[in-house]
C-alpha cells in the first residue's frame, strides 16, 4: 500500500470505540494504521471536535468511517481536514445540511427498534437492556449482545435533535454499507441517503450492528475505499 493509509473509525450511539474491535484487527492485518474515536456523545459539536482533533494527529491519507450516528459526525468532521480522502458510512446517517436525526425519522414510519429507546432524567437516550439485542444486534452472539447492552453509552437528546452543517460527502468520495435487516435505521432510508450522496453502495444481510456481526464486510469496504483513492502528492 506504500505509505500506510490511516483508518479512523467513529462509533455511533449506544456504543463506544470498542464496537470496532473486530474490524480493527482485520484492517491492521491489511496494513492500515487504525485509530478508533471515543466520542462523549454529549452534543454533535463536541463529537465533531473530538474527531477533528483525532484527524489532526494522523500523518498521511485518511479513510474516515462512521457507524450509525457516527455518520453525522464524520460528515462534519471531514470538512477542513485535508488528509481525509474518503468517507465510509456503515448503516449510518448521511444527513444533508439542516437535517437532524430527529427530522429525518419523522419522514416515515419509526423503525421497530425505536420502541426500545428510553429517555432518562438527564437529557440522554438509552436502549432498554431487555430489548437491546433484538433492536440493535439481533445477529450478534447473545452473550456478546448482553455485554453491548450493559456497556452501552447513551446519546444526548441534543445530539439527536442537532442540525447538520454542510456535509463533507458533497465534496469527498463516499462508500455506504446498507444493513438489510436493520431495526434502528430503516434499510430504505439507508439506501435513500446512500443514493443521495452518490456513494458506492454495498449491502449486507445484517442487523444495525454490522460492524460487530459482519466485520469482514465492513473492513473490506473500508479497504476498497482506500484502494480506490489515489494517494495525494507529497
Amino acid at each position: 500500500m506504500g505509505q500506510k493509509t490511516n483508518a479512523v473509525l467513529v462509533h455511533g450511539a449506544w456504543a463506544d470505540g470498542s464496537s470496532w474491535s473486530k474490524v480493527i484487527t482485520i484492517l491492521q492485518d491489511k496494513g492500515f494504521n487504525v485509530t478508533a474515536a471515543q466520542l462523549p456523545l454529549t452534543s454533535l459539536d463536541d463529537d465533531i471536535a473530538v474527531t477533528r482533533n483525532l484527524l489532526a494527529t494522523q500523518k498521511g491519507p485518511i479513510v474516515l468511517a462512521g457507524h450509525s450516528y457516527g455518520g453525522v459526525v464524520i460528515s462534519g468532521a471531514a470538512n477542513d481536514a485535508p488528509n481525509v480522502t474518503a468517507l465510509v458510512y456503515i448503516a449510518a446517517f448521511g444527513l444533508d445540511e439542516g437535517e437532524s436525526i430527529e427530522s429525518l425519522g419523522q419522514q416515515g414510519p419509526a423503525p421497530a427498534g425505536a420502541a426500545q429507546v428510553r429517555p432518562d432524567d438527564h437529557g440522554f437516550l438509552w436502549i432498554d437492556r431487555d430489548g437491546f439485542r433484538q433492536a440493535f444486534a439481533a445477529d450478534v452472539d447473545p452473550a456478546e449482545a448482553r455485554i453491548m447492552a450493559a456497556t452501552q453509552k447513551p446519546l444526548s437528546i441534543r445530539s439527536f435533535t442537532a442540525k447538520s452543517g454542510p456535509p463533507a460527502w458533497k465534496h469527498l468520495p463516499s462508500w455506504y454499507l446498507v444493513s438489510s435487516n436493520d431495526q434502528m435505521i430503516p434499510p430504505q432510508a439507508e439506501e435513500f441517503m446512500a443514493k443521495r450522496m452518490g456513494a458506492r453502495v454495498s449491502t449486507v444481510a445484517a442487523s444495525h450492528a454490522s460492524l460487530v456481526s459482519h466485520p469482514k464486510d465492513v473492513a473490506e469496504l473500508i479497504a476498497l475505499a482506500a484502494a480506490s483513492i489515489e494517494e495525494p502528492a507529497a
